[in-house]
């Protein structure tokens, strides 16, 4: 009875065992049949897949860095030009405005240049009456030389520009006297081209007076002009005055009472140069004609 006892506990055992090992074996395949349901689960689409992205090679994305390289130098080109553009622009309404509008480019005053031994700049600033306030780029300068021109008649030239910023330059050339010539009592300056421009209480040494028998009409000392501004200084000297009975009939009479007859006025230079000659070579006559410089003639006679 005892063994009999042992042998069921041992087969009561051993079954407990058992049942123990297939409910293991169970739940083992449940874990992984479990398992490979959500592995299946997980493989299975669930919607749209996500696109893959093919690889970009070197020489690709080389291409793509010029490209827009090249983009961005276009872009910069565009508004390259449109800055440049509105600079110019700009400068321009800022000239305009400066030049014409602005105070910094007004006439503010007269520069008087030249050498002047008859007049001052004090006088030509007087007679040329700049246009003080107004812009210098519209000044007018014509005006300004008419004045001059005008107002001081010992002034044989001007030029007037403007002088920036702000003034307007004067270029003064003062006429060059040749004679004197008497007129209503008064002694005159005579310049070559037979102008009378100045007074004098005396005449200077070195100038030949002018006496014209027709008298003191403008061909008369137009024609007395040229032949005396021919003369050499050296010789001018010597003369005592020009005397002028037609304009074809024009002669010298010398400080030392020698006579010249001169002719017209044409060829002066000529005559000029073959009086001086004459001279040198007969100093003693008393009458020289050059009227015809080709062929000279001297005399002892004055007449």
């Amino acid at each position: 009875m005892g063994e009999k006892g042992s042998d069921t506990d041992i087969a009561q055992a051993l079954e407990i065992a058992q049942s123990a090992s297939g409910e293991h074996e169970l739940d083992l395949g449940s874990a992984e049949a479990e398992t490979g349901a959500r592995a299946d689960a997980g493989s299975e689409p669930t919607g749209e897949r996500e696109p893959e992205r093919p690889a970009v090679d070197a020489a690709t994305l080389k291409s793509r860095k010029a490209f827009a390289r090249r983009q961005w130098r276009r872009r910069w080109l565009a508004w390259r030009y449109l800055i440049v553009g509105t600079l110019v622009i700009a400068l321009l309404l800022g000239g305009i405005w400066a030049v014409y509008f602005s105070t910094w480019l007004q006439v503010k005053g007269t520069s008087v240049h030249g050498t002047m031994k008859m007049t001052s700049a004090k006088e030509v600033v007087e007679f040329a009456a700049a246009p003080v306030g107004e812009p210098l780029a519209t000044a007018d300068l014509e005006a300004v030389q008419v004045r001059v021109l005008n107002g001081l008649p010992m002034v044989r030239s001007v030029n007037v520009s403007r002088e920036w910023p702000d003034k307007i330059r004067v270029d003064v050339t003062e006429r060059t006297p040749v004679a004197v010539v008497s007129i209503g009592g008064r002694l005159r300056a005579l310049d070559e081209t037979g102008t009378v421009f100045w007074d004098y209480k005396k005449a200077p040494a070195g100038l030949p007076m002018v006496n014209t028998v027709t008298g003191t009409n403008s061909d008369a000392l137009r024609e007395a002009a040229a032949v005396a501004s021919a003369l050499p200084a050296d010789l001018a000297k010597r003369v005592d005055h020009v005397e002028v009975t037609t304009v074809d009939s024009i002669s010298l009479k010398m400080r030392n009472d020698k006579r010249v007859v001169w002719g017209s006025s044409a060829q002066s230079d000529t005559k000029a140069d073959v009086l001086v000659a004459l001279m040198k070579a007969e100093p003693d006559v008393a009458r020289y004609d050059v009227s015809v410089p080709g062929q000279p003639v001297t005399s002892k006679s004055v007449d």
